[in-house]
Parts: C-alpha cells; structure tokens; sequence
C-alpha cells in the first residue's frame, strides 16, 4: 500500500444551519486527491485533542473547497465548539467502502413491516440518509430510547409531520430539504 500523503489544515470551527464544519482550501484538497468531485473519505485527528482516527467523507462545496463536518461524537471526544482553532491532520482513504456502517435493527425491520406508508417511506429516503438514521440508532442504548425513536421516525416515514434527529420532516407536504422525494406518497 503506498503512503498517502498528510494535510494539515488549521481553520476556525463554523456553523451552517446546525452542522458544525472546518473548511478545507481548494490548495488542501488537491493535496489528498487531484481532481475530486464528489464526497471525498478521508482519514482524520483532531491535533491536540484526541488520539483518534476518525474515518469520515469531506463534502464538496461547489468551488474546490470542502466542509469537514464535525459530528457530535467527534465534537465530545475532542472537546470542540463552535468558534473553536481546530488542528486536522487528514489523508484520502483509499481503504473506503460505501455502504451502510450499521445493520438495521430488528426492532426497527418490525415496525416498517408492520406499517407499509413508513416502508415505502424508507426505501425513497436517500442512501446517505438511510444511512444517517442507522448509525444513530445504533447509538441508543435503553429500550426507551429505542422505542421513542423508533415511534417517531415510522411517524415521520408515513408522512406524518413531526421532528426526528434533529430535523423538521413533513411540514407542508414536505421532507427534509435535501430528500428529493416526498415521503410517505403525501405532497
């Protein structure tokens, strides 16, 4: 395997809508990979704040640049906030495979197949946002927690308006503004 080559990227944390980012220069991406278009997966630290590598895709901006998203998980174990220098250490991640982290739960197979609106549902949802929905729920650990999400996002998926991760789902006929297809067959 050869050695992909470190760009080290020290930028101020800012916020778009509620997703916390460090941009990456067009200079900088060019540097871990020439001529990327789409989502690029990197490998990354936080310099000075945690020892972790994290594994995650740095989304294109239109112009050369990139957004590095700077989830929760990341936030917490490295101790960020918004407004926050932030040291990145990344490489391309050349070992990356697309598709889902997390295997649906059974408890969550039940209840779409319980409910045939929140199935179809489901299957228009985006991949990327299928995807989304699995590693958070893999994340939950009570059977509280669980069950709460789980009523809300079979709600949600059968187009029923309501708020699930974060997000307003439904509200005048609409999905979340980066689904393409309405969901749960209401406009």
């Amino acid at each position: 395997m050869r050695r992909m080559p470190t760009v080290r990227v020290r930028e101020r944390m800012k916020i778009i809508g509620v997703n916390p980012y460090v941009m990456v220069s067009a200079w900088e991406a060019s540097h871990l990979r020439r001529n990327w278009r789409g989502p690029m997966p990197v490998r990354f630290r936080v310099k000075g704040r945690s020892s972790r590598t994290w594994r995650i895709n740095l989304m294109p901006v239109g112009d050369g640049r990139f957004r590095l998203y700077l989830n929760e998980n990341i936030r917490k174990e490295s101790n960020l906030r918004v407004g926050d220098t932030v040291g990145i250490e990344a490489q391309f991640d050349d070992q990356y495979r697309n598709g889902p982290l997390h295997s649906m739960p059974l408890w969550f197979s039940d209840e779409l197949s319980h409910n045939p609106v929140a199935k179809r549902g489901w299957n228009q949802l985006a991949p990327s946002r299928q995807k989304e929905i699995l590693r958070y729920f893999a994340q939950l650990k009570s059977p509280e927690a669980r069950r709460r999400n789980v009523q809300r996002a079979v709600h949600v998926l059968a187009g029923g308006p309501g708020r699930f991760m974060a997000r307003s789902w439904n509200e005048k006929g609409r999905a979340p503004s980066s689904e393409k297809k309405t969901i749960g067959g209401k406009s």
